[in-house]
């Protein structure tokens, strides 16, 4: 074993053969998560919605997806609390991310209903999840650093505790920032061989290699794996006339993609952007959410990111919705926060992301 190497995280983690399934009075049974349960899961996700930030709603697309993950068995990876009269009232996840290519991450996720919380049963779906996350970074062997994240939007404060309670420390914060589309759009102008274009289908795969390249050297990125980006690509929430991407002409036979005339171009930039308009009655207007920024390295510092955003501020203003929305890491290595405040947008509220290392 070289200097830097780490022993296997079996060796590095205590898993327990099971995890420890929660038992509380008010809950009367504990089991996995199923597809018929998307309904009631619903259901629970919008009471904690409200509770926990009642400026944005869960899309039903998000709990389905759950159950079309490659990489998440909702058989061993799932719970579902359900009370006396079988309505759900907890719920808690695993999940191991599929991209490690500098880090082993596995998220715990959970949470529940509001009129049963202050009772002790979150303390248990963290347990729960956390021992879960255990076994499945340990079955991985690897010999890489590996996180366990758990994300609480800064408001729910019970949840954010009970986290640090197991030894967790917050780590990063993430602003929400919100940009009325009525403001003026400045015009960017870029290299003379590069266009700002639609996204289309045939970007999806040049489009996830520009993205991994982007995130490469941010704050708990690990690469998208096919599957999960045209998951998100493929989403009904997604909105392909909402996304730009820009492309740079190249060499015949250079990775990439091809553009509507059949020339040869790599994808640069990006702005991607989806819309769920169950938000909008929480908001109180009608929003475009812009999932993804990025610019791959070696074009850094040439007015890419703020032409793509512009391009995806224009088409949603011209399709009639009032403001546009993203989340950005406040300690982001490449200044995006202040790029977007640049841009016209301010922080509207704020999550944080807590982590236990092994």
């Amino acid at each position: 074993m070289s200097e830097t190497e780490l022993p296997p995280l079996d060796e590095r983690i205590t898993a327990p053969a099971r995890p420890t399934v929660p038992e509380h009075p008010d809950v009367a049974v504990w089991r996995p998560a199923a597809e018929a349960d998307i309904d009631a899961l619903m259901v629970l996700a919008r009471a904690m919605d409200r509770a926990d930030h009642p400026t944005w709603v869960t899309a039903r697309e998000e709990v389905a997806d759950q159950f079309d993950t490659p990489y998440l068995d909702p058989a061993t990876d799932s719970l579902v609390g359900l009370d006396a009269d079988g309505r759900a009232v907890a719920t808690a996840w695993a999940s191991l991310a599929p991209g490690r290519e500098t880090r082993v991450q596995a998220y715990a996720m959970g949470g529940v209903h509001p009129e049963l919380r202050a009772r002790g049963i979150g303390r248990q779906v963290l347990r729960w999840s956390a021992e879960r996350c255990l076994q499945l970074m340990a079955a991985t062997r690897s010999t890489l650093p590996a996180w366990l994240l758990v994300y609480a939007d800064e408001p729910n404060t019970a949840a954010i505790r009970l986290a640090e309670r197991r030894g967790m420390r917050i780590e990063r914060y993430f602003a929400g920032m919100a940009r009325p589309l009525s403001d003026p759009i400045p015009d960017i102008a870029i290299a003379e061989n590069m266009r700002v274009v639609a996204y289309a289908p045939e970007f999806a795969d040049a489009a996830r290699f520009a993205r991994n390249d982007a995130f490469r050297d941010h704050w708990g990125s690990q690469p998208s794996a096919p599957e999960r980006w045209q998951q998100f690509v493929g989403g009904e929430l997604f909105r392909g006339d909402l996304s730009f991407v820009i492309v740079e002409n190249v060499d015949a036979g250079a990775p990439g993609a091809t553009d509507a005339l059949g020339d040869p171009v790599r994808v640069v930039a990006f702005a991607l952007g989806s819309v769920n308009e169950e938000d909008w009655a929480a908001q109180g207007f009608s929003s475009v959410y812009i999932d993804l920024i990025g610019v791959v390295r070696d074009r850094r510092g040439q007015r890419l990111a703020p032409a793509v955003i512009a391009a995806l501020l224009r088409a949603a203003r011209d399709a009639g919705l009032e403001r546009a929305i993203l989340d950005v890491d406040t300690a982001s290595p490449t200044g995006a926060n202040t790029l977007y405040e640049g841009m016209g947008f301010s922080a509207v509220e704020r999550s944080v992301a807590l982590v236990e290392e092994f």
